[in-house]
Order: structure tokens, then sequence, then C-alpha cells
């Protein structure tokens, strides 16, 4: 990854980390999933609002450290509008991204903002941290109860 990726990684990751966008408790969510890592302590909960298809509102609660907080923001924002499936598919791509399986040359017009996570395959005990809130989002999603573990 280049120096220049790796500044975004950091910018990004701060922002989102001190200014969490959809940080909230949404009591009306048609579903909702909570996700534990337990080598960080992070604990998060996804709320969505699911209507014809389309995620129409989506949030977290929870508490983490940077990478997990910022990824659920990240997401949190680039979920809004889009359906199931394209969810699904998003969840798919940033997995892919964060363990490596992209390479070090990500498409980042494809990925978008996302792209700046590429830089946690280098630390595999942060990819549970960054991969959390897009796990729980999937749960909720998919209307599984378990809580989800990184485990």
């Amino acid at each position: 990854m280049d120096q220049e990726l790796r500044d975004l990684y950091q910018q990004v990751i701060l922002d989102h980390n001190k200014s969490p966008r959809n940080f909230r408790l949404m009591a009306n969510a048609t579903q909702h999933a909570e996700g534990y890592n337990p080598l960080c302590g992070d604990r998060l909960d996804v709320y969505l609002i699911i209507k014809n298809g389309i995620v129409e509102d989506i949030s977290f609660k929870g508490e983490g450290c940077a990478i997990s907080k910022a990824s659920a923001s990240l997401m949190t924002s680039i979920l809004k509008g889009k359906t199931k499936e394209e969810a699904e598919k998003l969840f798919n791509k940033f997995h892919d991204l964060v363990t490596g399986k992209l390479g070090d040359n990500p498409d980042i017009d494809e990925l978008g903002k996302l792209a700046v996570f590429a830089g946690v395959q280098e630390f595999p005990v942060r990819v549970k941290c960054a991969s959390l809130a897009w796990h729980t989002m999937m749960n909720a999603l998919q209307s599984k109860s378990e809580k989800v573990t990184t485990e």
C-alpha cells in the first residue's frame, strides 16, 4: 500500500472514530443483531429498517477500537439505500479487501472509501475489528438471532 493511501487510511479512520456516522439506537428497527470481538473488546449492535428489500435506514451503537467504530460508521453510510443483494455483495468485497484476497492494489473506484481499510490486512488481529460490524450487519440482514463473535 502506498504512502498516500496510508495517510488517507489514518485520516478516515480518525474522522469516523471521532465523529461516527449513524451512531444511534434505532428503536423502530425491523432487524437487529449483536456482535462481539473478545480479542479487542469491541461490542456493537447493528439496527436496520428494511422495506421492499431496500436498506431504508441503518445505524449502530456500541463500544470499540477506532478501526471497529470507523468500519461501522463507513458501512452504515454506504449501505443506506442499497438493496439486500447489494449489501451482501459489498460485505463480500469488504471481507475480501481486509483479508487480502484483493491483493495489494484494490480497485479504489469500485470500493470507494472502503479502500482505506486495505491496510488492515497487514495486521491480522485488526481484520476482526474491521469486519465485526459487517458480520453483525449480515446477521441482522438475514434475521439471525445468534450473537456474532469473532472468536
